[in-house]
């Protein structure tokens, strides 16, 4: 899967390209594929930033690019996708879960 816009900058960049593990349940501070609620065919690529009881809040690392659950909303766990593992091109990096400041 391809990244495009600046939303996951700097963690990603547009035209990286992401190994994804599907159906995995995410974590709080993992990056995910998801489909975007109000555009369903349309996937992103965000943080989980809270688990709520209602689904998955997620938030861009660039918040001034970012359309995320600040306009949408919480998303239902079967809108989460899969967890991106890793960059391999162009420049290959294994993608670790970011702590929170709380941690």
């Amino acid at each position: 899967m391809a990244v495009e816009g600046d939303s996951m900058s700097p963690t990603l960049l547009a035209g990286d390209w992401l190994a994804v593990r599907w159906d995995v349940v995410p974590e709080v501070g993992d990056v995910v594929v998801a489909r975007r609620p109000d555009r369903r065919e349309l996937l992103i690529v965000k943080r989980v930033t809270r688990v709520s009881p209602t689904g998955f809040w997620l938030e861009g690392d660039n918040p001034a690019a970012s359309d995320d659950s600040r306009v949408f909303g919480d998303l239902r766990p079967d809108d989460v996708l899969g967890r991106v593992v890793a960059r391999y091109w162009p420049n290959p990096a294994r993608l670790t879960r970011r702590k929170s400041s709380s941690d």
